[in-house]
């Protein structure tokens, strides 16, 4: 059973850092797309920032270019979220989903929850405070 299991999120002030972290358990071929969501309260989900399992081609939001990172450890089937400079609006709950097996992340600087993402996890929430 695949599973992705979020940690790391929490409380902080403006201009400070987190980072997230998602395991992926139970899945064992082909390579595909690991994505990062998040939520706002009375918003849609959005993507925030999508990597591919194979190769390291990264696509971010443009809100939060230049300030979040996203990588893969293949070896701990883990992926992270570095959020740095985090400002009040990046409030959320954050999701991590995989879109497995896939052959390419969303293009362009916006996507919401395709189809093509077929496992998620539960969500976690990250507070900046002003």
């Amino acid at each position: 059973q695949v599973q992705l299991t979020e940690s790391g999120g929490g409380s902080v002030h403006a201009g400070g850092s987190m980072r997230l972290s998602c395991v992926l358990s139970g899945y064992t071929s082909g390579s595909g797309c690991m994505s990062w969501f998040r939520q706002a309260a009375g918003k849609e989900r959005e993507g925030v920032a999508s990597i591919k399992t194979d190769v390291p081609n990264t696509v971010y939001a443009n809100s939060v270019k230049g300030r979040f990172t996203i990588s893969l450890d293949n070896a701990k089937n883990t992926m992270y979220l570095q959020m740095n400079n985090l400002k009040p609006e990046d409030t959320a709950m954050y999701y991590c989903a995989a879109a497995l097996p896939w052959p390419s992340c969303p293009r362009g600087e916006t996507w919401g929850p395709s189809t093509e993402f077929n496992y998620w996890g539960q969500g976690i929430q990250v507070t900046v405070s002003s």
